[in-house]
């Protein structure tokens, strides 16, 4: 539960940063993630596809507990990835315990 909601909060970012990124931080995605694990120490974290109008294409989350930093791709069929957010602090968001019993 707790990726699930992570996920859905970090899509919702990408997907409205992604047309500003998309002009200035792609490059092939070998690339990419090779520069993300040997400058950040980052690691693919999460992901899932992403359905645009024209193709699927794959969110990925990528982070490092090492370093607190984290990125967020997003790649499409050709191979290309597009870093749409990037930020410190990183952390595993935990469900909180639900409480049994009726509600007030």
């Amino acid at each position: 539960m707790k990726r699930h909601l992570t996920l859905a909060t970090l899509t919702a970012i990408a997907l409205a940063a992604a047309p500003v990124a998309q002009a200035a931080n792609c490059g092939d995605r070998d690339k990419v993630v090779e520069k993300l694990a040997s400058k950040y120490d980052e690691h693919l974290t999460a992901g899932g596809l992403q359905q645009t109008r024209s193709a699927l294409s794959v969110m990925e989350i990528w982070a490092s507990s090492k370093t607190g930093t984290f990125t967020v791709l997003i790649t499409s069929p050709e191979g290309i990835s597009c870093v749409v957010a990037a930020g410190t602090d990183f952390f595993d968001a935990e469900e909180a315990p639900r409480v049994k019993g009726s509600a007030s």
